[in-house]
């Protein structure tokens, strides 16, 4: 999914509105009358309680199960009455992406630039598989919103203090990105598997790997290096309950991260010297 296809002019204002003095942008409030038949009381409508509604929904359901509908019910109004303050629903789905971001923090402890940028990649993988939805929106266009412009300047200010020139700290700050992201999108995409196929991650392997035995039986002689890595561990994962791809992305992470530091270590010292 790609940014708003409905123009910037519809989408930046809303992205970008004043903020109330908590820091929040803030909206007008409207108030909705409660659907026929329930008691409850009116529900006090603006962008920010549209976006948090959606939000939870894309939560709970993913993205495919955030419609315009369905946010009115969460808000006990209709889906007309949601159109007041955001004109569709790709517009929204932009304001959600952006907010979602403001819970990451601005900052990130250590005290030196490498545990600031572990500490900025932690908090980002923690993110990215609590709102897993927030992957299936593409940075190849991205929003410009003020929260994500937040959470590039946390991630800039940390890798700083690395004594990288100006362009190599933003091309560094892009690969941590694709990084970080790449592999949590490995993970939520594993944790969806089951429910979205019906077939259970162990009994995927097993039928796959048996398969594999019967079709490719000169495997070992046309994939040697494969088979050579593999009878040294360099597949094999410590923990059995944990899916296989999940376990695997997991150490991608902790490890490629760690690699990717080290070699700018490294350029940074050879630089020095």
């Amino acid at each position: 999914m790609h940014a708003s296809p409905a123009g910037a002019a519809r989408a930046m204002p809303l992205l970008w509105r004043p903020c109330a003095p908590g820091g929040a942008p803030s909206a007008t409030a409207t108030t909705s009358s409660p659907p026929p038949g329930r008691g409850s009381a009116p529900v006090p409508l603006g962008v920010d309680a549209v976006v948090d509604a959606a939000i939870a929904l894309a939560d709970e359901r993913g993205l495919s199960g955030v419609s315009m509908r369905a946010v009115g019910e969460r808000l006990g109004c209709t889906a007309m009455a949601l159109y007041t303050h955001v004109p569709t629903k790709a517009v929204l789905v932009d304001l959600m992406h952006d907010a979602a971001h403001a819970e990451l923090p601005r900052t990130h402890p250590g005290a030196t630039w490498r545990e600031r940028v572990e500490s900025w990649a932690d908090a980002t993988w923690a993110f990215y598989l609590r709102h897993p939805w927030v992957l299936q929106v593409s940075p190849a266009r991205p929003l410009l919103g003020p929260h994500q412009y937040a959470q590039l300047d946390g991630l800039l200010a940390a890798v700083e203090g690395s004594g990288l020139p100006p362009k190599d700290l933003r091309r560094l700050a892009s690969a941590l990105f694709q990084l970080v992201g790449g592999v949590a999108q490995t993970v939520a995409e594993t944790r969806q598997a089951e429910s979205a196929t019906g077939v259970a991650e162990d009994a995927w392997w097993y039928e796959r790997s048996a398969l594999l035995e019967q079709v490719a039986t000169d495997f070992d002689t046309r994939f040697p290096t494969v088979t050579r890595l593999a009878g040294e561990g360099a597949f094999t994962l410590d923990d059995e309950s944990v899916p296989y791809l999940e376990q695997e992305a997991t150490e991608t992470f902790r490890t490629g991260l760690a690699l990717l530091l080290d070699g700018v270590a490294a350029r940074v010292a050879r630089a020095a010297s």
